[in-house]
């Protein structure tokens, strides 16, 4: 078997995953995981598929059918990775949107040298002011010397200049 990444990018309309999912089950494919959205007014996002290694070839082919139809489709082989040591966390950041918060946040992630396992972020708007609210949600995998208590206060020690409410808990 074969495990293979999908990314893909393109206008979004209806019937984009339909496509994409029987372009998977035209090569006899297996939707394993995936993570797709709206974005920009666009439809991106990534898809882990399992396969015979013979199929790569039929699914490459089944994958330029939906990329003729406007959804760029680029496949790679995903990588096998061993289990990491370190605890599992997430954590979140709500404050007032302002340029250089995912900078500030990830440089601080960075030198603790957390890995980031999931990064997701949104706006919204604040009910009272309709200032433009930033969201960011994650789960980190922490080095096996890292504590869950050195990250949050690692990023409350950034919080006040970034003006963000900062919460760490259990994955």
């Amino acid at each position: 078997m074969a495990n293979l990444i999908l990314s893909v990018v393109g206008s979004d309309r209806p019937g984009l995953t339909e496509a994409l999912a029987k372009a998977v089950l035209s090569a006899g494919g297996n939707w394993l995981e995936s993570h797709l959205s709206q974005l920009g007014g666009l439809y991106v996002g990534s898809v882990l598929v399992a396969l015979d290694a013979g199929s790569v070839d039929a699914l490459r082919a089944a994958a330029a059918e939906v990329d003729a139809q406007g959804l760029e489709v680029r496949i790679a082989p995903a990588l096998e990775t061993a289990l990491s040591a370190g605890e599992t966390v997430a954590f979140s950041v709500v404050g007032q949107d302002r340029p250089g918060i995912v900078a500030q946040v990830t440089g601080v992630l960075s030198g603790l040298h957390a890995n980031i396992e999931t990064f997701e972020t949104r706006l919204s708007v604040e009910p009272y002011s309709g200032a433009p609210l930033f969201h960011l949600d994650a789960r980190l995998r922490l080095p096996p010397t890292l504590s869950a208590g050195a990250v949050q206060t690692a990023l409350e020690d950034i919080s006040g200049e970034i003006m963000v409410d900062v919460t760490v808990g259990e994955a």
